[in-house]
């Protein structure tokens, strides 16, 4: 089973029904926000490493996590920030997995060709002038992987870190029955 890497997790949440973006990027320190060029606010943490976007509707978009873990951590470090401003946020933000992202490697050159062939080209999008890698989208778990020449493997879609694993499984599982993983 080839190891899967996390790269990002992109997760929603809700800390209020509406935010005082101004006061918010007066008071806490590297707040970045700029309405006239987005209108969410960008607030960065180190650790874990994360960029968190705020809307003046309350709601917020996490990204740049690799693990649930590290975003629960963030929603309840901003959430606990807010709190010290004043602003009334809600006790249990709900958390939802929109993507996550992850890497893979099956250790062995493809031909994307026999690839494109072996896997039907119905759940396939292969233009090598256009783009160097393969796309293969799965039914069951719904995801999109980017496979190239190389072997390396991009999975996105998934909203659990199961689906990947299985993805990859599923994926390794498939090309060798068909001859294609030397």
């Amino acid at each position: 089973m080839p190891k899967v890497e996390v790269e990002n997790i992109v997760a929603s949440t809700a800390f209020a029904d509406r935010l005082d973006l101004d006061l918010i990027a007066q008071e806490l320190e590297g707040a970045e926000y700029e309405p006239e060029q987005f209108p969410g606010l960008v607030y960065r943490l180190k650790e874990p490493k994360t960029a968190t976007l705020l809307f003046r509707s309350g709601k917020a978009n996490c990204t740049g996590a690799k693990t649930i873990e590290d975003v629960k951590r963030t929603v309840e470090i901003i959430k606990n920030k807010l709190k010290e401003l004043g602003i009334e946020v809600y006790e249990n933000p709900e958390i939802v997995i929109q993507n996550i992202v992850a890497i893979s490697d099956l250790e062995t050159e493809l031909n994307l060709n026999d690839v494109a062939m072996g896997l039907g080209l119905e759940n396939v999008e292969y233009e090598p002038e256009q783009f160097p890698g393969l796309v293969y989208r799965l039914k069951e778990p719904r995801v999109a992987m980017l496979l190239f020449g190389s072997g390396k493997i991009v999975c996105t879609g998934a909203r659990k870190i199961e689906d990947v694993s299985r993805a990859v499984e599923k994926l390794a599982a498939e090309l060798s029955s068909l001859g294609l993983l030397y």
